[in-house]
C-alpha cells in the first residue's frame, strides 16, 4: 500500500506535523526523509528494510557512501538526504561544544564521540582541540587502524596540537563491537601521550574509549 492511500490522519507526515516526531516510529521518520518508496514497497516499507539491511538505525544513519550504493530503491536523491542527516547531527553536536567549555558539557562530549564512531566496524583515533577556556578547537581524526588496534604515533599528535595552537587535548578512540575497558597497549599509549603534550606544554585532559554501550575515561580510573 502506497501511503497516499492512507487516511491522512494515519500518514507520518501528516501525523509528525499534528502530532510531533516523537509518536513515529524509526521507520515512519525515515519515509519522510525518503520521501518515495520504490517499486512494490511504500517509504515506509523502504525505510524498514533498510534498518533491517544495517541492524540499528544509528548505524544505517553513519552508513558511507559505498555501502548506500547499490541498495535497491536508494537513488542519488535518497542517499544524498542519508548522508546529509548525518553530517547535520555530527555538526549540531559539534556546535554544542563550541558553544561551552568542554568540562561544563560531558554528557555533549559522549553524544558527539558515540556520533562520531557510530557504525566503524574499524578502530579510529580522534583528537579534540580546545583553547585556553576549554572551548571545542576542533575534532581530527589522528589514525584509523584495524578493528583491534590502531596505530598512533605521538610525534604526529604533538605536530597537530601545535597547528591548531591548542592548549589542551582530549584523546579518544573507539572499540567497535567490544569492551570499552582499556588493553595493555592503550594505557602503554595513554602514559606516552602524556609525556609528550607535557613536553610542549599542551594539557592532556583525558583519554576516552567509546564503545557501543559505554564510554571509559583514563581520567576518572585515575590514569590520565
Amino acid at each position: 500500500m502506497r501511503i497516499t492511500d492512507l487516511p491522512p490522519e494515519l500518514r507520518p507526515r501528516e501525523r509528525l506535523l499534528d502530532k510531533g516526531a516523537t509518536v513515529l516510529g524509526d521507520a515512519e521518520l525515515l519515509a519522510i526523509l525518503l520521501r518515495v518508496g520504490s517499486s512494490g514497497q511504500s517509504a515506509v516499507d523502504l525505510g524498514q528494510s533498510l534498518i533491517r539491511r544495517f541492524g540499528t538505525l544509528g548505524r544505517l544513519l553513519a552508513a558511507a557512501p559505498t555501502e548506500l550504493s547499490d541498495i535497491r530503491g536508494l537513488g542519488d536523491a535518497k542517499r544524498a538526504a542519508l548522508l546529509a542527516v548525518n553530517e547535520l547531527h555530527r555538526r549540531s553536536l559539534e556546535s554544542l561544544l563550541r558553544e561551552n567549555t568542554v568540562f561544563d558539557s560531558p554528557l555533549a562530549v559522549c553524544r558527539y564521540l558515540r556520533q562520531r564512531f557510530s557504525g566503524l566496524a574499524v578502530e579510529r583515533f580522534v583528537g579534540l582541540f580546545v583553547d585556553i577556556q576549554n572551548r571545542l578547537i576542533c575534532c581530527e581524526d589522528i589514525a584509523t587502524g584495524t578493528i583491534d588496534r590502531v596505530q598512533v604515533y605521538p610525534r604526529e599528535v604533538a605536530r597537530r596540537a601545535l597547528a591548531h595552537n591548542a592548549a589542551g587535548v582530549i584523546f579518544a578512540h573507539n572499540h567497535p563491537g567490544g569492551s570499552a575497558q582499556p588493553s595493555a597497549l592503550d594505557k602503554a599509549l595513554t602514559a606516552r601521550l602524556k609525556q609528550v603534550m607535557g613536553c610542549i606544554e599542551v594539557d592532556m585532559l583525558d583519554h576516552l574509549i567509546v564503545s557501543d554501550t559505554e564510554v571509559w575515561s583514563f581520567k576518572q580510573h585515575g590514569l590520565c
